[in-house]
């Protein structure tokens, strides 16, 4: 994975596109550029597929196209031995390479045989008109900027806001051209409003348990194919407790991170599979007191995220993928995705079978601006490529044509999930009733004191160039009677929370903080030596 930056036009300046660049370092090890007049363009590189050899910005053999590429492909190696067998004179063993390999030899038709999480955008150095594409759940980012005479493109807001003009965000599963002097033209190549359609509805538990686990399982199995150690994010929840299972099964050098309080929930039941498992473990240990609002600070700059929730979340993710800088690991595999796909949110519950499916198309339509947003800024600013195998098109797909009564049945989430992995998972863990990551890790109030400033620091990064902070779409949706097309409107039309809405919040949140102190207080006193119980 990559930090991407270019500027094409008359007046593209080097020393705009120094400072774009360099806002994206954290992304990657080494800068590797390309510069002429009118076309700048640079990749911050973290060297994972053939390390040496797949040197950025990318050219094609005759020199019309220059790529600047961030993801992964994961087929890489089935496009490579059928573009070779078309006569594809390869120089690299790359995935990059085969981005553009594919393009010369299909076009624009090419996006529909990439596998895998990218965005990237191809120059035709004689026109200046850029190619943009970006994968179908929007895993990987892209943006661009317009001043006069020149088309800025960037991995991250925090690239464009110096050109104080509107930034505009490539969606996912969309591509286009882009001219130098021109509008931006951007269409869908893939509707996930329609994935699955014409397909047959798999109601039956028996056949879709197979389905689930030989999608999740191949899923996986492509995203630790890599000579370097695998991390997983691991909470302890059934989503990361299944990743880490099949990493340890598929790549068996590999590492699992946790954060939380010492005694929180999460740092219990992660602890306890680790050690069943015999897989190293990091712990990153946290105390409510120890997130100051430098730490606020840090995750919105680093994060750019729009809603609340997010932000909380990322505040919890930052330390995760530091402690992954420090301990050399530049891959590491996440859970999320699941909740959304599976019924793992609690708003499935609320609106009932007849909404569901609706709710269900808009959170994963967001995701690239809400959970997605969070994992990439999270981890690629620790320079750390996190994979979303629950995000891999063939398992969205097949949750697609999966009926909510297979995804909440018995008073239980993501049932099917379950049911498939029986007979792997522990049953502490199958039995483990879903905690949203920064309620269960023991941080998620503290963060909330610092709610009312969210917005303004958002703001200061000049973040709003792109979207303004919202209000949690979650708390929309309930305050709406759960009536999806009113809280979509009502969010659009009352982007922020207004300042009673935060004044209730902070004493709910206050109140929350001061509870431990209290209990210390008038409680009995811990003699040493008692130690908070492993999960049983």
């Amino acid at each position: 994975m990559c930090g991407i930056a270019l500027s094409v036009g008359p007046e593209a300046d080097p020393a705009i596109f120094r400072r774009m660049l360099a806002v994206v370092a954290p992304r990657g090890e080494v800068t590797e550029t390309r510069q002429e007049a009118g076309l700048l363009t640079g990749v911050r590189r973290l060297r994972i597929v053939d390390r040496d050899r797949a040197v950025q910005p990318w050219t094609s053999p005759d020199g019309r196209y220059v790529l600047c590429y961030n993801g992964e492909v994961f087929n890489h190696h089935e496009l490579r031995r059928e573009l070779a067998r078309l006569g594809y004179p390869f120089r690299s063993e790359s995935d990059t390479e085969v981005v553009l390999a594919a393009f010369l030899r299909w076009g624009e038709e090419a996006v529909h045989r990439l596998r895998g999480e990218w965005a990237f955008a191809l120059v035709e150095r004689a026109t200046g008109r850029v190619y943009l594409a970006r994968d179908p759940l929007g895993v990987k980012p892209l943006y661009w900027a317009r001043t006069a005479g020149c088309l800025h493109v960037a991995s991250e807001v925090k690239a464009l806001v110096g050109q104080r003009a509107p930034i505009g965000e490539v969606p996912p599963g969309h591509h286009g051209w882009a001219e130098p002097d021109g509008p931006v033209r951007l269409r869908a190549y893939l509707d996930l409003l329609t994935l699955g359609e014409g397909l047959p509805v798999v109601d039956d538990p028996d056949e879709a348990a197979l389905l689930v686990r030989a999608a999740l399982t191949d899923s996986i199995r492509m995203r630790v194919d890599t000579d370097l150690t695998v991390g997983v994010v691991l909470s302890g929840g059934l989503d990361s407790s299944l990743a880490l299972l099949h990493v340890r099964e598929l790549h068996p050098d590999c590492v699992a991170v946790t954060v939380g309080v010492p005694d929180s929930p999460d740092v219990a039941y992660a602890r306890r599979l680790a050690a069943d498992l015999g897989v190293p473990h990091e712990v990153v240990e946290l105390r409510p007191r120890d997130i100051r609002l430098a730490d606020i600070r840090e995750a919105i700059r680093i994060s750019e995220l729009t809603e609340y929730g997010d932000i909380i979340n990322a505040v919890v993710s930052v330390p995760i993928f530091r402690r992954l800088r420090e301990l050399g690991v530049k891959v590491v595999l996440t859970g999320d995705g699941s909740d959304e796909l599976f019924g793992g949110c609690p708003m499935y519950h609320q609106v009932g079978p007849g909404r569901a499916r609706r709710l269900f198309l808009h959170k994963i339509r967001n995701l690239c601006r809400t959970e997605l947003q969070r994992v990439d800024r999270a981890s690629m600013g620790h320079g750390v490529e996190a994979r979303v195998p629950f995000l891999d098109l063939s398992v969205v797909e097949l949750a697609m044509r999966l009926p909510l009564d297979l995804k909440l049945r018995e008073g239980q989430e993501k049932w099917i999930v379950r049911r498939a992995f029986a007979d792997v998972l522990p049953d502490y863990i199958r039995r483990r009733p879903k905690n949203p990551m920064s309620y269960s890790s023991g941080l998620h109030e503290r963060v909330r004191l610092y709610k009312p400033l969210f917005a303004r620091l958002h703001r200061a990064f000049g973040y709003d160039l792109l979207e303004p902070v919202r209000r949690d779409f979650s708390r929309v949706l309930t305050r709406c009677g759960n009536d999806l097309d009113r809280a979509i409107a009502d969010g659009l039309a009352r982007p922020d929370y207004t300042v009673l809405e935060h004044a209730r919040d902070l004493v709910g949140a206050a109140k929350w903080n001061a509870a431990p102190l209290v209990k210390r207080l008038v409680g009995p006193r811990r003699t040493r030596g008692d130690e908070a119980p492993l999960p049983g």
